[in-house]
């Protein structure tokens, strides 16, 4: 509750009286207030330094190696539509010819085609098969080394924020709190 003493000083002080007072009244310590913003500043540094730039060079560098995956599934279409291209070119030349070239230059072209597409697909299904295992394998790496730097950050941090050496049960439930809200 507010002083009688305190609202009737209120119109007649300044706001710096008016907000020391305030401050003694609710036990406000400045330099306590000064040490928890510089620690709070020490956090934050340290875990922009040792957290926000390795992660986002670890999500760069995947999605290179995803736009180079693409990019050669792309090559790949172009390949099986130039096979498309010259199997069809070689059934107009076959045409030309005679009846008995023409039968069986057709054969020949529609098996052509048919393995080249065959080939070119199944080609095509293995790199992107491949891709997205390796592409989930590295996501899963990554998340494994995120879970366990951010364990590491979150155990170093309590400690020196806590300013006492952890026991391995105290570790160890630190990095547990940890893997489970990354994991959530």
């Amino acid at each position: 509750m507010i002083s009688a003493a305190f609202l009737a000083a209120a119109p007649q002080a300044s706001i710096s009286d008016t907000a020391r007072a305030m401050g003694e009244t609710f036990g406000f310590n400045s330099w306590a207030f000064v040490a928890q913003i510089l620690s709070f500043s020490i956090v934050c540094a340290a875990l922009y330094k040792l957290a926000y730039h390795p992660i986002l060079k670890v999500l760069e560098d995947r999605r290179q190696r995803i736009e180079a995956t693409y990019r050669e599934a792309a090559a790949l279409k172009i390949q099986v539509a130039d096979a498309e291209k010259r199997a069809s070119e070689i059934v107009v030349q076959a045409s030309s010819g005679a009846h008995k070239l023409v039968e069986d230059a057709k054969v020949a072209a529609l098996e052509f085609q048919e393995k080249q597409m065959q080939q070119a697909k199944a080609e095509a299904e293995a790199l992107v098969a491949k891709a997205r295992a390796d592409i989930k394998r590295e996501r899963e790496v990554m998340l494994a080394e995120l879970r366990s730097e951010v364990a590491s950050l979150v155990v170093r941090t309590t400690a020196k924020v806590a300013g006492k050496v952890l026991t391995d049960d105290d570790q160890r439930r630190l990095t547990d709190e940890a893997s489970r809200e990354l994991a959530a």
